[in-house]
């Protein structure tokens, strides 16, 4: 028996609730509302400028020439399948709707300036463009900015909560919970500056970039002025230079950044995931939920490990994207029209896995009593304090040690000692009573530097 239609992809089916807002723009139906948006105002331009000698149209036919746009549903999509099915063409259907309407509302003396001079990829260029900065900025980005919001939230909360550091898996020199989440806030941020910075590219210059149609219907008008002026007018900036179709470099730069953004996330999800398993986060269960099918005692991280996943997917099919677009073969190729379809699947995997990852962010609590057992196991990290201070007193003049670094490689090198240890070893050294009281003052817990006055750099 088989199954009645289903989605295919997980984004529209099991995960749709968390990505549905990117629909909006980044669907079929949001690149099509686009296109008619940049059909209606290339008419209302020319329009505009009594071009051919058509006159303004009235501020009320602007306004129901661009409701078309904003009004468009449900009998519009499936008036365009039914176009579509006939022309085999997307954009051409898109004209034709157009036209459509112009008869409905009365304007079919300037039909025929709908899709003047224009090439398919001059309107797609600009819908892509005006549906990937929406989707960008109106969606992605404030997920985005939420997660931040919490990590910075968070690196305060925990600015002053000393914690064992590991490098290389081992423990070293001590840090604080809050400046760790710091570190990740400060470097998501330095890549939301570069994205917020993005042009969004467009063109509209013809079949390969030439103005030719434009100028053999007249040649008396400044079209690159025109383009660049009605290119502009939708808040996008002009291309000059172009094939038929826009070069789409800033696509590939756009979405290397967001593919950074991600291996950033997943770097913070990796080491959130390592936390928990350390016991430093525990999880808050949720009412009625089952970690594993045999475990019950089993709360798994699952959020963390599902952002991966999806950070993942998205960094391939951005990566992808950014080395497909850059190439077309000479002046036009199709190889970008089935690329761009995906840009939506692309952010759809990273805007789940920011709602995961914010998600798993509110579920966690931090362990303090635990931190400070771990410290308190650890007192052999103080050799590098032990080290540094007797160097200081060797140049002082205050010491006759000769190698410092080897003296306490052989007190602490893959050893456990205690704090009564370090006491007595300190007590014995060559150096100056005030040195020696400072280093017995010591512990791991108080060893963290400037740790929780750097977090003031995300502030």
């Amino acid at each position: 028996m088989s199954l009645p239609p289903q989605p295919l992809s997980p984004l529209d089916g099991r995960y749709r609730p968390a990505v549905s807002a990117l629909g909006e723009y980044l669907s079929e139906a949001g690149l099509n509302r686009a296109r008619v948006q940049v059909e209606v105002e290339w008419l209302i331009y020319l329009t505009g400028q009594s071009f051919a000698g058509s006159a303004p149209l009235t501020e009320q036919q602007i306004r129901s020439l661009r409701h078309l746009a904003s009004s468009f549903g449900q009998a519009e999509i499936d008036e365009l399948a039914a176009l579509e099915a006939v022309t085999r063409h997307d954009v051409k259907a898109v004209e034709y709707l157009v036209r459509n309407r112009l008869e409905t509302l009365g304007l079919t003396e300037v039909a025929e300036l709908t899709h003047f001079a224009a090439t398919s990829e001059d309107i797609n260029n600009l819908s892509y463009a005006l549906t990937i900065r929406e989707a960008v900025t109106g969606v992605w980005m404030p997920a985005l900015t939420l997660v931040i919001e919490e990590l910075r939230r968070q690196a305060v909360l925990y600015r002053d909560e000393p914690m064992l550091a590991r490098t290389h898996g081992q423990p070293a020199t001590p840090t604080t919970m809050g400046k760790e989440l710091a570190v990740f806030v400060y470097r998501l941020e330095r890549i939301v500056a570069q994205i917020s910075s993005t042009q969004y590219l467009a063109k509209f210059s013809g079949a390969t970039g030439t103005f030719a149609a434009h100028l053999a219907a007249d040649a008396s008008l400044d079209w690159p002025g025109i383009s660049s002026e009605f290119v502009t007018s939708l808040g996008l900036t002009w291309n000059p230079l172009t094939t038929q179709i826009e070069s789409h470099d800033w696509q590939a730069e756009l979405y290397s950044r967001i593919a950074h953004a991600n291996r950033v996330l997943h770097n913070l999800c990796t080491d959130i995931w390592t936390y928990i398993s350390l016991g430093y986060f525990t999880q808050i269960p949720v009412e009625g939920a089952t970690g594993s099918s045999t475990m019950p005692h089993k709360i798994n991280p699952i959020r963390f490990e599902n952002a991966e996943a999806n950070l993942e997917l998205s960094s391939a099919l951005l990566d992808s994207l950014s080395q497909t677009l850059v190439t077309s073969r000479l002046q036009r190729d199709l190889t970008d029209s089935s690329t761009q379809r995906n840009i939506g699947v692309a952010l759809g995997h990273s805007l789940l896995a920011l709602d995961n990852i914010r998600g798993g962010l509110g579920s966690i609590s931090l362990n303090t009593a635990l931190l400070a057992a771990d410290l308190n196991e650890n007192w052999e990290i103080l050799g590098e304090a032990i080290q540094t201070v007797v160097r200081a007193e060797i140049t002082a003049g205050r010491s006759s040690i000769t190698d410092p670094y080897a003296l306490l490689k052989d007190l602490t090198r893959g050893k456990k000692i205690g704090q009564a240890d370090l006491v007595a070893f300190v007590s014995a050294l060559d150096i100056g009573d005030e040195a020696k009281a400072r280093l017995i003052a010591l512990t791991p817990s108080t060893y963290t530097g400037l740790a929780g006055s750097l977090v003031d750099y995300i502030l």
